[in-house]
């Protein structure tokens, strides 16, 4: 993890970039896809969502959280990554939905620079990372 700061440009530019972003979302589906069928199944992306523990922790504290309620949260969630409701996720369905995800969050953050602490192989630390290269590259 590292702290940087970040803001509604960093990321913008970033899935902007088709090249770094589609690679990104290429690579993490990769890891994904265990049984390499070239979809991702709902047991593949829960697996992912469990190991993240998001809903599961506030501010890195396990909270109590009612498992019927995860689930349909869960299930939602699927859904929005399946878009022709086909019961898979395909490379495509993928990469929309992160793309809609990372532009949210760059409407969350606006335009003032936020400092954030950044898991090193995720989507923001990587558009840190590419905006970082470009202004080297400027300079």
């Amino acid at each position: 993890m590292s702290v940087e700061v970040v803001d509604s440009s960093t990321i913008v530019n970033f899935v902007e970039d088709e090249e770094a972003f589609s690679s990104l979302v290429r690579d993490w589906f990769i890891s994904l896809d265990t049984d390499q069928d070239g979809v991702l199944s709902y047991k593949e992306m829960l697996k992912e969502w469990r190991s993240l523990r998001l809903l599961e922790t506030h501010y890195g504290v396990d909270v109590k959280v009612d498992e019927a309620e995860l689930g349909k949260v869960y299930d939602s969630l699927f859904l929005q990554f399946d878009h022709d409701s086909n019961g898979v996720v395909d490379l495509d369905d993928f990469g929309a939905e992160m793309k809609k995800m990372m532009m949210a969050v760059a409407d969350a953050i606006g335009s003032l620079p936020v400092q954030m602490v950044l898991v090193e192989d995720g989507f923001l630390k990587r558009a840190v990372d590419v905006e970082s290269a470009a202004k080297r590259l400027a300079a």
